[in-house]
């Protein structure tokens, strides 16, 4: 494999150089900054495995002749008619995955993204701002006007953050794969995120509609999906470096602020000439920049692109680790579920929901880690809001785990999250020849039967970075992005820096 040489001693496995044994422990820094270490031959192999899976899961969810994946695939192997720009965006960079482990040739790559990027150039989408929209058929690229699951009405929109997403899959694909560079290029420099900004709140929009003029604003938390497209336009010089200020990190202390989760510490600073509340939450010991819901893909997944916690020494270094641990501990110590990782996925009672550790999200009324919504109050110190008892252990009855969630984490607990995955594996019938389903409700052992492009993706992304020395920053971080949008990540100090 191309990117997994290493000078120490190795073993064969499954075709791939592993090192005999684990690196010795690390402070989650110096693991964070050397992506694989902490694991060992075996983690390495099993990873392997997973992505080999996983990866089948596209190759059936995704048609041959538009080069689409499905937004999700059952177990029987019927999908979804429906895809996403996030989707097909997480279909590339899974492709590209694949191929630096081995798991498909080069001529395989080529000839599927080649499939993939002329279906997008004839896809509709904004003629001006070159925006596609969220929702199209699959198999036909006909942009989705009913909703195929229930017949209910679509508006088309066009989202900051799915468009995000696809850009992306885009730019991986421009740098990893040379023989596409120039169409992934074209469709990616087409693409102007320049029209979801908002001067007069330094902020980007949710979406626009243009059947409607509908454009719900805006983004306003940092710890969020979304701050890739923020990222994006930043390094195109679309959007102004100061947005990425003009989000909040934790909404203010004063009692205007007492309907969310907790009265966060800290004090304002300034940069680039906005003034921002560096507030943090405070949690079992740790302080943590909060997300809106406390969900792991929030605040981790722009992290499988941007080596924040590299650029940000005194912000994400410490956040991101700390947001991790905060999931551990939730789901080992305070729910005690026995398992942990809790991010919007599909829901083993049908449909799909949003979970999280509800205590590191600004949200009041969850995002909960199950199905029966168990929430904590803290109350607000000062504004007449008393704390009321927090939940027992036995009152996190029906916890709702994604494995999505802990591979976002293996950057930054790797022994733990190699845990916890095995766990899940011989604990529920949760793995198959597709790799992972989507959920499992840990109580009573209730498996989705869904895969979720988008989570599968995730998957395949921290793998690719594990396993290939972080194979997909290198090929997202131009030089462009790096001297515009680094400087502005180093500046910053959260106030849970220590």
């Amino acid at each position: 494999m191309k990117a997994a040489a290493t000078a120490a001693a190795t073993i064969l496995v499954a075709g791939l150089a592993l090192p005999t044994q684990a690196a010795p422990p690390a402070p989650a820094q110096a693991v964070a900054d050397r992506p694989g270490d902490g694991l060992s031959w075996a983690d390495r192999a099993t990873l392997l495995r997973y992505a080999e899976d996983t990866w089948a899961s596209f190759v059936a969810m995704t048609d041959e002749a538009s080069g689409m994946p499905a937004d999700k695939l059952k177990a029987d192997g019927t999908t979804s008619v429906q895809t996403s720009t996030t989707n097909i965006g997480a279909y590339m960079w899974s492709a590209v995955v694949a191929e630096e482990l081995d798991i498909i040739d080069r001529d395989e790559l080529v000839d599927r993204l080649s499939v993939t990027l002329e279906t997008l150039a004839g896809l509709e989408r904004d003629e001006g701002s070159g925006q596609f929209f969220n929702w199209y058929d699959h198999h036909t690229g006909e942009v989705i006007t009913v909703w195929p699951d229930d017949g209910s009405t679509v508006i088309p929109h066009y989202s900051s953050v799915d468009n995000g997403w696809l850009a992306t899959g885009l730019q991986v694909v421009r740098e990893a794969v040379p023989e596409l560079a120039e169409p992934a290029g074209e469709l990616f420099d087409s693409m102007d995120f320049g029209f979801y900004y908002r001067p007069e709140v330094n902020r980007i929009l949710f979406h626009y509609a243009p059947s409607t003029g509908a454009a719900p604003c805006c983004y306003d938390t940092l710890v969020s999906e979304s701050r890739i497209a923020t990222y994006i336009g930043i390094a195109k010089g679309e959007i102004p470096r100061k947005a990425y200020f003009g989000t909040f990190r934790s909404f203010p202390n004063t009692c205007d602020w007492d309907w969310t989760e907790q009265k966060s510490v800290g004090e304002y600073r300034s940069y680039l000439g906005q003034n921002v509340w560096e507030g943090a939450y405070q949690y079992r010991g740790m302080e943590i920049v909060p997300a809106w819901g406390g969900s792991m893909f929030e605040a981790l997944m722009p992290s499988l692109f941007v080596p924040e916690e590299s650029w940000g020494r005194r912000s994400w270094a410490v956040n991101h680790p700390n947001y991790v641990q905060a999931h551990i501990e939730h789901g080992l110590e305070e729910a005690q579920y026995g398992y942990w990782g809790f991010s919007p996925s599909n829901n083993t009672n049908g449909g799909y929901n949003v979970y999280g550790v509800e205590a590191i999200g600004m949200d009041p009324n969850g995002y909960p880690s199950n199905n029966d919504a168990t929430l904590v109050d803290y109350g607000w110190e000062g504004c007449d809001k008393p704390a009321q008892p927090l939940p027992e252990p036995e009152d996190y009855t029906n916890g709702v785990v994604t494995p999505h969630a802990s591979f976002l984490a293996l950057r930054y607990a790797p022994e733990e999250t190699m845990e916890n995955l095995r766990n899940l594996e011989s604990d529920f019938a949760i793995y198959s020849d597709w790799g992972f389903r989507d959920a499992v409700n840990v109580d009573t052992g209730t498996v989705d039967q869904w895969f979720l492009s988008l989570d599968q993706g995730m998957i395949m992304g921290a793998i690719g970075n594990a396993l290939a020395g972080d194979l997909l920053r290198d090929a997202f971080v131009t030089p462009e992005l790096s001297s515009r949008v680094k400087p502005v990540i180093a500046m910053e100090e959260f106030t849970n820096y220590r």
